[in-house]
């Protein structure tokens, strides 16, 4: 299992600086033969250059394909395509955070499981009493025992148990206040996994002076309060969404580029105040418009990148990022802008496979008692011998250097 001490993983003796990426849409595509190869390709082609952690969702309510068919009910073809994933995942080396709900309607979220509510005669409002009424809380707390218990079909290991699960996540972006209830549920059913919330990361009412952060005012309003919900009892470490682009459309390029990098120091410095690691686990940039577009995106994940390093040289409490997301080829139809698709882009394949590279020597070659100040020295790390022979001292976080390499 992964575990947390302080603001760092680590996985052993070892710390576990994470570079992963977002791939929702993975046990859908395992239901279908026809589509399961393509789950087993964006793994392996993550795993190629060196991406350790993915999200995806653990959740399709209702609707087509749906994993939960009604509250309770759910369809084990649907569930052994998810086994399926998290068993691909294992054989690639590569950990899951699985998302356990929707605050949007796609995948069902709280929409659908409001729906089942009004059918079952409740006299419900709005889409937010998915937060407080009894009963369909209690549909989502039987949701996630049943994943939580779920016994893998393919390696017989129970979810709960499995190492190939890197954290839980309560809810894709929600805007609520129910977050201590569930991380109190979720953690009495599996106390071993880290559980985060699914955060947006936006600041709100408890810190008003770092409402400044937020890419608008909107954004303080929204229901969302970073320090507050971080401070739930359960939650292990904290997280934050990046999309400079969309939020900030009329803003120049090189504006988004600094949003983006005081936005992750801003987010980087309260998670250490809180004593926790944070993780960006979505972000990204819409490489809709065509190469100028492609080129802004490597920009910026250099950006995200070289900010995520500058904390981990210090032993800060960025802890890694997940890119908003990956997909293998020929499933175009379900793009959303934001697809990065390997193979058909090696410029941004080499930005992905050099900072995993820092990251796995790093992590390799340190131990916790240093407190990652240390300048260490080689050890002939992979195709560097002759490089690196001739310094006295190594630093494979050095930016400046491994751009002159």
């Amino acid at each position: 299992m992964v575990e947390r001490k302080g603001n760092t993983f680590m996985v052993g003796n070892e710390p576990f600086y994470m570079n992963g990426f977002n791939t929702y849409w993975l046990m859908i595509l395992a239901v279908d033969q026809s589509t399961r190869g393509k789950v087993s390709e964006v793994l392996r082609q993550a795993s190629s250059v060196g991406l350790t952690v993915c999200r995806t969702w653990a959740f399709n309510d209702g609707g087509w394909r749906a994993l939960q068919k009604s509250p309770g009910v759910y369809d084990e073809e649907v569930f052994k395509a998810l086994d399926f994933v998290v068993s691909e995942a294992r054989k690639h080396k590569i950990r899951f955070i699985l998302s356990l709900c929707n605050n949007w309607e796609g995948y069902g979220g709280k929409t659908q499981y409001v729906r089942w509510g009004r059918g079952a005669g409740l006299n419900l409002t709005s889409d937010d009493d998915f937060f407080s009424d009894p009963t369909v809380k209690g549909y989502f707390r039987s949701h996630v025992e049943a994943v939580l218990n779920r016994v893998n079909t393919v390696t017989n290991v129970t979810y709960k148990e499995d190492p190939t699960i890197f954290a839980w996540e309560l809810m894709n972006e929600p805007r609520c206040p129910w977050i201590q209830e569930m991380a109190a549920h979720v953690k009495s059913i599996d106390p071993r996994h880290l559980l985060e919330i699914g955060s947006e990361g936006f600041y709100g009412p408890s810190s008003p002076d770092r409402q400044r952060l937020n890419p608008n005012s909107f954004a303080g309003q929204a229901g969302t309060d970073f320090l507050r919900n971080h401070r739930a009892l359960g939650i292990d470490f904290a997280s934050a969404h990046m999309y400079p682009d969309a939020w900030l459309p009329s803003t120049s390029s090189d504006g988004q580029l600094q949003f983006a990098a005081a936005w992750m120091q801003g987010h980087i410095n309260d998670a250490e105040e809180l004593g926790m690691p944070v993780v960006f686990a979505e972000f990204g940039v819409s490489a809709n418009g065509g190469q100028l577009n492609q080129s802004f995106r490597d920009a910026f994940i250099e950006v995200v990148y070289e900010t995520l390093l500058n904390s981990t040289r210090r032993g800060g409490s960025g802890a890694g990022c997940l890119l908003w997301q990956l997909f293998p080829e020929g499933v175009d139809y379900m793009d959303d802008g934001y697809a990065v698709v390997l193979p058909e882009s090696p410029a941004t394949a080499s930005v992905l496979s050099r900072q995993s590279w820092r990251l796995q020597t790093f992590n390799a070659k340190c131990s916790w008692k240093c407190r990652w100040v240390c300048r260490k020295k080689d050890e002939n790390p992979p195709e560097q011998e002759d490089e690196h022979s001739q310094h006295t001292s190594w630093d494979p976080l050095d930016v400046e250097s491994e751009r002159k390499r």
